[in-house]
């Protein structure tokens, strides 16, 4: 699936993905390839996603996270790496 993750200031990460995990505002959760559609608000804590090559965690301040027809997009505040 696609990932796209954006800050106000610059693109974070944009390619493929295998799976994401992010900190809800009601707790973690997890979205996989076909997920259904799904608008969630974002608390602090850290976001992990698997790329082709890679599992990258980011420590991110809050946001929003969308997915629609295996894209999912993330915007989030401020983001460090762990």
């Amino acid at each position: 699936m696609k990932l796209e993750i954006i800050t106000p200031e610059k693109v974070i990460y944009s390619g493929e993905a295998s799976l994401v995990q992010l900190p809800g505002v009601d707790g973690s959760f997890e979205i996989l390839k076909d997920h259904a559609p799904l608008i969630a608000a974002l608390s602090a804590g850290n976001i992990k996603y698997k790329s082709p090559t890679q599992t990258v965690s980011l420590k991110i301040s809050g946001g929003f996270a969308e997915s629609l027809n295996n894209s999912v997009n993330v915007m989030v505040e401020g983001v460090t790496e762990n």
